[in-house]
């Protein structure tokens, strides 16, 4: 067990310590945000409104090529109403309304030329419940490349499912049983099936919205596992209430509060030296 982890045991063992939250609830500043250089995404004043209310606050984040960056913080403090800014998911919400720049390297997420079809091809998303299409594991996968034309012929998909299944960690579970139902899988193959569907249309980034939260131990340790790996080759952000499965999969972690960012560095650091009082008091258990 790594000291980070060790930390996070101890501290999740001391959270029925302290008698009180602390008197500090309102983000009153924040710590400097540490930029990246070549960026994947890059957020600058990013606000969401759900018809009056604000959700977001002019949050700053730059997330990396190849990163895999953890976004934390207590039951409703913003941090999967950010994750759906990044591929318009909050477009699909009546009265949602969003400001300020979010690029995709260089292109203008909620510009007037984003073709949000396109912008979700190269933005995929994994949800807390698995949710395979009522089809074939075989369809469920090969459902993407064939509405946005990625194979010309049964030779190329039939290659790009496989691929995705390998991928995803599944290939050897389901490679004789292509033409059953993905619903009749187990909830951890079912999540990983769904995986395999949103990196078969290859995508540049992976937003994951508490993926493991409906899974057991051994399912959470493939999909963490699987994590590590996809990060090669995809930029990965994941929004989890586990601390310690931020500490285990991240490079670097958020932490949210009230819909804002109060702090984003290296995800040891967060854990074991955080730079802002409230990020202290929610890693040590006295809120959240």
């Amino acid at each position: 067990m790594s000291a980070l982890t060790m930390n996070l045991t101890a501290t999740a063992s001391e959270e029925n310590s302290f008698d009180s939250a602390p008197e500090q609830t309102v983000v009153e500043d924040t710590v400097g945000f540490p930029l990246v250089d070549d960026p994947k995404i890059r957020a600058r004043n990013a606000s969401v409104f759900y018809g009056d209310k604000q959700a977001i606050f002019n949050i700053d984040l730059d997330i990396g090529k190849h990163e895999v960056i953890a976004m934390i913080g207590p039951s409703g403090c913003g941090k999967s109403t950010f994750l759906r800014t990044i591929n318009r998911m909050n477009d699909t919400v009546d009265g949602c309304r969003v400001s300020g720049e979010f690029l995709l390297e260089e292109d203008n997420i909620y510009g007037s030329k984003m073709d949000v079809v396109e912008l979700r091809a190269r933005v995929g998303m994994v949800f807390q419940k698995p949710n395979p299409f009522p089809k074939s594991i075989f369809d469920n996968v090969a459902y993407g490349p064939k509405i946005h034309g990625l194979a010309g012929s049964r030779v190329e998909l039939d290659e790009i499912v496989e691929n995705s299944l390998k991928r995803a960690g599944l290939w050897a579970e389901v490679k004789d049983r292509l033409q059953q139902p993905g619903t009749g899988l187990s909830g951890g193959q079912q999540q990983r099936l769904c995986i395999a569907r949103a990196i078969s249309i290859s995508p540049e980034v992976i937003l994951m919205d508490e993926p493991c939260s409906a899974l057991d131990p051994i399912a959470t340790a493939r999909i963490e596992e699987l994590i590590a790996e996809l990060a090669e080759n995809y930029t990965i952000v994941i929004v989890t209430h586990s601390m310690q499965q931020a500490a285990r999969v991240s490079h670097r972690t958020a932490y949210f509060h009230l819909g804002k960012l109060v702090e984003v560095n290296e995800t040891e650091k967060v854990f074991t030296t955080p730079e802002h009082k409230l990020t202290e008091a929610y890693i040590t258990g006295r809120f959240g």
